[in-house]
């Protein structure tokens, strides 16, 4: 086991002491990198990319060669489950990822089976496995899923979607249809997060990108109470160290307190709320993860600084913050930008 040279990310988490608050950055290896676009290019696709561990891991490790970034995050897609699931996921030109079959009725919902993470996911393992052997300790791997609702409306959606009409509408026509999706995909959320623990990924992240799209009740119903199942199934310790569950509905600042009584470690928040009323409303009981809007990067250094030092103020006092963006990073973004972005952080975060 090698040791971990930089552990400032899973202390924060862990709302510990740390030197400076640590940064990391949704889709931080991804298209804004030139670098990136050439190995996509080379692997042929972008499932092609995922499935091929060597890769994956090179691609990983990308951002943390040109930014002293203090995690890295598996590359992957949230979308693994369902493909795994059977519907045959793929990505259109210009449309994002699409599914051959989709999910229309409860007996859809029957048919499919819980995929197991070291058969039918077994490249996400693998890439896990390499991308820890090629850190070699210098920063704490993230692994990640989507949520049982997210993944629900890509799957019944056949895509993204305007309006969300079809998975609502199952939502509410038929809610026993609805709810059994889910169950499957809570264990089998469960199975894959749990398998990129023992892989070696040393903190996990349940993404709800779709959550906000719900009503408060809705949101319990639906997505909050399957999220709160995966977190009570998941393994919270391995090589000897406790393993921080971050937990981010897009949208979902009004249902914050719920979220942090899931037993979730920390919270992400997006840029539509203030990081310094979120730590009023939660308290001590989590840490808190975010929230810049990822558009403050087509601003100026200047600009740039300014706003990592106003979030770093409004978060104030005491540790439990780790530095990100509201949501992923824009492919247009300059990647000098970037480099800003996180040496401010590093700056401005000295406690």
């Amino acid at each position: 086991m090698v040791e971990l040279k930089n552990d400032r990310f899973l202390r924060a988490m862990l709302k510990q002491p740390v030197d400076t608050t640590p940064v990391w950055i949704m889709r931080q290896a991804g298209r804004y990198l030139p670098e990136y676009r050439a190995t996509r290019a080379k692997a042929g696709s972008f499932m092609d990319l995922c499935m091929n561990a060597d890769l994956a891991s090179e691609v990983t490790l990308q951002p943390l060669e040109r930014y002293d970034l203090d995690a890295a995050i598996l590359f992957s897609d949230i979308l693994t489950i369902p493909d795994a699931m059977g519907l045959g996921l793929y990505f259109a030109e210009g449309e994002g990822p699409r599914f051959k079959k989709v999910i229309t009725k409860r007996k859809d919902v029957e048919a499919l089976g819980v995929p197991d993470p070291e058969q039918e996911l077994s490249y996400v393992m693998n890439a896990v496995r390499t991308i820890r052997r090629d850190l070699k300790g210098r920063v704490p791997l993230i692994g990640f899923s989507g949520s049982p609702w997210t993944l629900a409306t890509y799957m019944v959606e056949g895509g993204s979607s305007k309006d969300f009409g079809r998975v609502k509408g199952m939502m509410y026509d038929d809610p026993a249809a609805m709810h059994l999706l889910l169950e499957k995909l809570a264990d089998s959320v469960t199975l894959y997060l749990n398998a990129q623990i023992a892989a070696g990924a040393q903190a996990v992240m349940i993404f709800d990108t779709w959550g906000g799209l719900l009503t408060p009740k809705t949101y319990k119903e639906f997505s909050l109470d399957y999220m709160q199942r995966i977190i009570s199934g998941l393994q919270r310790e391995a090589e000897g160290r406790e393993i921080p569950v971050t937990l981010f509905t897009k949208g979902g600042g009004q249902w914050l307190e719920a979220m942090a009584d899931t037993g979730c470690t920390g919270l992400g928040l997006d840029w539509t709320i203030n990081i310094s009323d979120a730590k009023k409303r939660v308290g001590d009981k989590v840490a808190l993860q975010g929230n810049m809007d990822p558009c403050v990067l087509y601003g100026s250094a200047d600009t740039i600084r300014q706003q990592v030092s106003d979030i770093i103020a409004d978060f104030g006092e005491g540790s439990g913050h780790v530095f990100n963006l509201g949501h992923g990073i824009h492919q247009h973004i300059d990647p000098d930008n970037v480099k800003v972005l996180v040496d401010a952080v590093h700056e401005f975060g000295q406690q």
